[in-house]
Order: C-alpha cells, then sequence, then structure tokens
C-alpha cells in the first residue's frame, strides 16, 4: 500500500490542489444561471478541477528510465 503513495504522490497531490481550486472557482466564480454543466454544482466543479489537477501534476513525474540488458 505504501508503494502505491510513493508511486503516486505527485498526481494525489495535484487532485487535493485542483479539487481546493474547483470549488473555490465555484464559490468565486462559479455559473450563477445554473446552465454550466460544470460549474453549476460545486461537486462537478471540484470533481472536475480535482481530475485536471492529477493529470496536470502527473506531467511532472520523474519517470525511471530502464536501459535494455545487453
Amino acid at each position: 500500500m505504501m508503494n502505491i503513495g510513493k508511486k503516486y504522490w505527485l498526481p494525489i497531490v495535484g487532485a487535493i490542489v485542483g479539487g481546493i481550486a474547483g470549488y473555490l472557482y465555484y464559490v468565486n466564480i462559479g455559473c450563477v444561471t445554473g446552465t454550466c454543466a460544470i460549474t453549476s454544482k460545486p461537486l462537478n466543479s471540484t470533481l472536475y478541477f480535482a481530475m485536471m489537477g492529477a493529470l496536470l501534476f502527473s506531467m511532472f513525474r520523474n519517470e525511471e528510465k530502464k536501459t535494455p540488458a545487453e
């Protein structure tokens, strides 16, 4: 279980940061009319931004490069 946390810590942090950003976006900007699919409800906004944060932060993960055995 700890191996998963070590391997994916950056996307997990990105999801948390993105979720917080999504909720703050809903509270401060949001969609007043309720016609916006993503920003009309706090759950939708939080989950969408959490997913985007995880994807964004996972781009910066440093993969170990394996060389082929000779």
